[in-house]
């Protein structure tokens, strides 16, 4: 009896583990895609909430992705090329839908336009990461640009801390809020370098830096203003990458040049003489390599 059933292929746990991370990254899409839908729906401070809250969500599923990835050993290019795909739905259409509907309506065609810039810097941004991620090797110290998700979570913070107040119009005015968002375009797509901190180790700084961080938000938050602790975190990473680039950008470029200009030059190289001895064929080898070097030294 028991040799007449058929046994049940078990399950292939490697493409259970490589399915895991991307779920975490279509959850992001979800996020963005239902933040889209709040953002173009019924214009109530109500669905703004949701939507800005939705990419909150969407930032959390895109922090761990690459972790869960990493951790279980399933890093691959569809998984990157999906991910991009994700940032540009959640942290760059549904961002500018939402600052749009949010405030920049008023502005009319002007807000279309600046809505458009920053969706647009962000996969501009989302292009080059891809690029010198598949050129650059081992633990990045600094982010080229601001990332995308951060850009983002400033947007959407500025949206929650400022909806309770009723018209953004009424509460900062329209232009403030189209240059915040023009800035925060032209930051991502810059070369000013944004801190991974992924060299921070755990010592007494990192953990002074910690309690600093958070005693900050604790005070904000006790004065009545819990909405604003985001906002004062995202505009304090935004300010130190800036900070940091007037302060020891132009020393950096400038050593980097220095080093440059030091390299030895390319030592040339001196053919030596053929005995007398050597037969024609050898001869000929020789004079054809000759012809090779010269024709490399042309060309660089």
């Amino acid at each position: 009896m028991g040799e007449g059933r058929k046994r049940r292929p078990r399950p292939n746990l490697r493409k259970l583990m490589f399915v895991l991370p991307n779920l975490f990254t279509v959850s992001s899409i979800f996020c963005g895609v239902y933040s889209i839908m709040l953002s173009a729906g019924e214009a109530t401070g109500d669905n703004f909430y949701r939507a800005a809250v939705a990419v909150f969500f969407g930032n959390f599923f895109d922090a761990f992705d690459g972790r869960v990835a990493r951790l279980t050993k399933t890093q691959s290019d569809f998984g990157v090329e999906l991910d991009s795909l994700a940032d540009v739905i959640t942290f760059g259409v549904a961002p500018a839908i939402l600052v749009y509907k949010w405030a920049l309506y008023g502005l009319g065609t002007t807000g279309i336009i600046i809505s458009g810039v920053y969706a647009s810097c962000g996969a501009i941004r989302l292009a080059r990461f891809n690029v010198l991620a598949h050129t650059e090797s081992g633990t990045q110290r600094y982010f080229i640009g601001l990332p995308i998700p951060l850009a983002a979570g400033m947007l959407v913070a500025l949206v929650i801390a400022l909806n309770s107040l009723g018209s953004p119009a009424e509460a900062v005015g329209l232009w403030p809020i189209a240059t915040l968002v023009l800035v925060l375009s032209f930051l991502m797509v810059s070369t000013i370098r944004y801190r991974t901190f992924k060299e921070a180790g755990l010592n007494a700084r990192t953990l002074i830096a910690f309690v600093v961080v958070i005693a900050i938000g604790v005070v904000i938050a006790l004065r009545g203003r819990p909405s604003l602790v985001l906002v004062v975190y995202f505009t304090c990473y935004v300010a130190l990458g800036i900070l940091e680039e007037a302060l020891f950008g132009r020393r950096r470029r400038a050593a980097a040049r220095a080093g440059a200009s030091a390299l030895p030059a390319e030592a040339e190289v001196e053919e030596p003489l053929l005995p007398a001895e050597e037969d024609d064929d050898v001869a000929l080898e020789g004079a054809s390599a000759a012809a090779a070097a010269d024709d490399g030294e042309n060309d660089s």
